[in-house]
């Protein structure tokens, strides 16, 4: 199991949108997240920065294939279609990224 935060902002006028939306994620998208090998998916805000912490536990063995199959999936395409438009993704992230991977520089169990 591999811990993994990313980060990214959001649009201010789109934080409530972004909040209703993930009230009710379509269970597709949730089915497809657990195929993937995704565990434990959080997203946290912090106001008044407009910023968007994601936290999940990955229990797969091929980070790029599981990544791939999501992309892939069209209701996963969907959802981030209508999801995307809420997010500013930072200028400082890694080619490819839309969130952007951080580094884990601590934990206790």
């Amino acid at each position: 199991m591999q811990r993994m935060g990313s980060i990214i902002g959001i649009q201010p006028d789109k934080i409530e949108t972004y909040k209703r939306l993930h009230a009710a994620v379509w269970p597709d998208v949730l089915r497809m997240i657990e195929k993937c090998n995704i565990r434990n998916y959080s997203i946290f805000l912090k106001e008044p920065e407009n910023l968007m912490f994601a936290y999940f536990e990955y229990h797969g063995t091929d980070w790029a294939a599981d990544q791939a199959m999501m992309a892939a999936d069209p209701k996963t395409q969907e959802w981030w279609a209508v999801c995307m438009p809420c997010q500013k993704p930072l200028d400082s992230r890694k080619d490819g990224e839309w969130w952007a991977m951080m580094e884990e520089v601590f934990h206790n169990d």
